[in-house]
């Protein structure tokens, strides 16, 4: 369990394929207080941390087929900023939403404007989605716990303040990027309970 507010920036240093599965190598500055076993947010995808190199302050993920399929994981390369989040503290404060780290889908950024100061993006998908995103309502992008403005069938967006776009990717977003979205859970309860 998350909540959406990003610890930091951290780097993907190698890739491995095996079967069809892809290892990632990722350096953070928390690397010394994970353990085996533990829950990470990669950009918003829940990652089982598998093993620690502390000598150059990397650990290893694993992802699978599925998780490949559903999420932007594929089109990570060496070098690329990931949104990372370790698991949520029960006795702590709520700041973002309840996030599961189980993406439902991407979306494609189709539009970034300038709003002196603040930037508002825009992304788009199938539509497959559309009954499980309201106005004003909670949706989790690349791991960032934000607040939808304005939604339609096939699109969706959301405001960026500079201090977002300073310590998560979305600074260094472009048009076209492929981008993980988590709906918030108890949408997607309500929506399968109608």
């Amino acid at each position: 369990m998350f909540t959406g507010i990003v610890e930091e920036k951290a780097k993907v240093v190698a890739i491995a394929t095996e079967g069809s599965n892809k290892h990632f190598t990722i350096q953070c500055s928390f690397t010394r207080e994970l353990k085996v076993d533990q829950s990470v947010a990669h950009n918003g995808v829940c990652l089982t941390v598998t093993k620690i190199n502390l000598s150059d302050s990397t650990y290893s993920v694993t992802a699978v087929d599925e998780t490949l399929k559903r999420t932007n994981l594929n089109f990570w390369k060496t070098g690329d900023e990931i949104n990372v989040e370790r698991g949520m503290l029960m006795n702590s404060r709520l700041d973002g939403h309840i996030v599961q780290g189980h993406v439902d889908a991407t979306a494609i950024c189709t539009s970034i404007e300038d709003k002196n100061g603040s930037h508002v993006f825009v992304f788009e998908n199938d539509g497959s989605y559309k009954n499980l995103m309201v106005e004003k309502g909670s949706v989790t992008v690349n791991g960032v716990s934000l607040t939808v403005v304005d939604v339609s069938d096939f699109s969706f967006s959301v405001a960026i303040i500079p201090y977002t776009m300073q310590h998560t990717t979305f600074g260094s977003l472009k048009l076209g990027d492929t981008v993980n979205i988590e709906f918030d859970i108890i949408g997607k309860y309500v929506a399968r309970l109608m």
